[in-house]
């Protein structure tokens, strides 16, 4: 058996002049154990598959023996036979009769799944080094259409995807695991002040009706235009961030322990611009007034003094526009990689686009979906993604959004856990104003406008963990700014 070994071995090493990591005895003895007990595959097939073999003629025994076992049917050396018999690369070998020789090399049945870590481990170095070669071949080839920044980002895909493939922890686990996780979390909750689960938004109303924005959730934010659904995700970034406090979680790993580090993909207004909604909010100074310069010395030094403390916010922009999801999926998990990230803000969902064009819209935006869902889950953290909402809300009499209005809504309901909706009746209650001649019309819109004035709604149409329901806020317009509202039925020790 050990000279079939060296033979193999020493045909590798004379492919090429560089050491290719493998190891044949390994492959050997893991073929082995598995012709003569057929359920060791159930122990590797999580760990390996044929692809993993450096040997071609293991790889192609493995994939029969595989697919046999999977069909019930007995996989031995007397019946695979049949299947590779002809094979020219088992011929090389000795014919049929190798494989009796593999089932003479069988090691335990204990020790397979660690044989199959190694021959796994093995392949990655190998793909490592094939990677590394594509990428040199890449980058020598200057090429107008493949653009160095192009090729990163490809790069980083290839790695990710490579690191992320075959993974073993991945799979079922026993309810006694996942009870264990729940209770973790009750208790997170129980201890963190405001019994939340999830990541406050600094308002106190929309977080009693939310728990908070859970771990690997998607949330979906949609509204009209000018109804503030940018200003309130926002208001809710820099809420997060500025709430930052780092420590040494539960767990035992260091990590955020109230707030975290945002990223926020403003995809239609420049970083400047998200900056100075921000400012504006922080100093209490109107942001029109701040974009024009328009203020006195004291709101100045109130300015001055905001932007000093907002100088210590783990709050990341990236402004760049029409990025395809592949690539803010990369610029995440290196944000992650480099800084850390516990939520992730997308403004907005339309204008991200995917990876390959599809033949019709309703696919793209699916595939956007489905990606943004796929970040929460593997980034572990939520994702907030603003959304349009379809004309036809404007054609009703009532304007309250439903879930039937959000644009190609059949992904974007599906794949979220959260959707909720922005609502300011007073935006369209002003547009309703009567003529100055009717004073009996004008004397009740001014009454419904002061009782309209400075509020805002988030609908809540849908939500995996808990309730379905309409949360008031308070609105600032001249600050871009959501906020608790304050009820004239509470004491000052009963406010939220």
């Amino acid at each position: 058996m050990n000279e079939i070994a060296q033979i193999r071995q020493g045909e590798a090493s004379g492919e090429t002049e560089e050491t290719v990591p493998h190891n044949i005895e390994a492959e050997q003895q893991l073929l082995g154990a598995l012709l003569t007990n057929n359920d060791v595959y159930d122990k590797v097939a999580g760990v390996i598959n044929q692809t993993h073999f450096y040997d071609p003629v293991h790889a192609r025994i493995y994939e029969i023996a595989a697919s046999r076992i999977a069909k019930n049917a007995l996989a031995s050396p007397v019946t695979l036979k049949a299947f590779l018999e002809d094979d020219p690369g088992l011929k090389e070998l000795g014919g049929p009769a190798y494989l009796v020789r593999l089932a003479g090399a069988a090691i335990s049945s204990f020790a397979a799944r660690d044989y199959a870590q190694m021959i796994y481990d093995l392949a990655i170095r190998r793909h490592l080094m094939d990677l590394g070669r594509d990428i040199t071949a890449k980058a020598s080839r200057v090429d107008v259409e493949s653009e160095p920044k192009e090729q990163i980002v490809e790069a980083e895909q290839a790695l990710y995807k490579l690191g992320e493939a075959g993974q073993s922890d991945q799979g079922f686990q026993s309810f006694l695991l996942a009870l264990k996780d729940a209770v973790e979390v009750a208790n997170a909750a129980y201890q963190r002040d405001g019994h939340l689960s999830g990541l406050a938004t600094g308002l106190n109303d929309l977080d009693k009706i939310l728990g908070g924005l859970h771990r690997s959730d998607l949330i979906i934010l949609a509204g009209r235009p000018s109804m503030g659904k940018t200003s309130l995700a926002t208001n809710i970034a820099f809420h997060i961030a500025k709430s930052y406090r780092k420590g040494r979680k539960p767990d035992g790993a260091e990590g955020a322990v109230d707030g975290g580090v945002v990223g926020f993909f403003s995809l239609e207004m420049s970083s400047e611009q998200l900056a100075t909604r921000i400012l504006a909010d922080e100093a209490s100074v109107s942001s029109e007034l701040l974009r024009r310069g328009d203020f006195n010395e004291a709101q100045f030094r109130d300015v001055v003094e905001a932007a000093k403390t907002l100088e210590a916010c783990p709050l990341y922009i990236d402004d760049t526009p029409a990025l395809p999801i592949a690539q803010l999926a990369a610029r995440a998990r290196r944000l992650k990689r480099e800084h850390g990230l516990d939520a992730l803000v997308i403004d907005y969902l339309q204008l991200v686009r995917p990876t390959s064009s599809k033949d019709s819209r309703v696919n793209e935006v699916s595939e956007i979906t489905q990606g943004l869902k796929a970040i929460a889950k593997e980034l572990d953290i939520p994702v907030v993604a603003l959304s349009q909402l379809s004309r036809q809300v404007e054609a009703r009499e009532d304007k309250r959004p439903q879930l039937s209005d959000l644009r190609e809504s059949g992904s974007i309901e599906q794949d979220a856990d959260v959707v909720m909706f922005v609502f300011r009746e007073e935006y369209y209650k002003e547009r309703e104003k009567p003529g100055d001649h009717d004073t009996e019309a004008m004397a009740k819109w001014q009454e419904e406008m002061a009782n309209l004035h400075g509020l805002a709604e988030v609908i809540i149409g849908k939500q995996r963990h808990g309730p379905i329901g309409t949360v008031k806020l308070a609105f600032e317009g001249q600050f871009t700014r959501f906020g608790n509202l304050a009820r004239s039925w509470q004491r000052d020790d009963d406010r939220f």
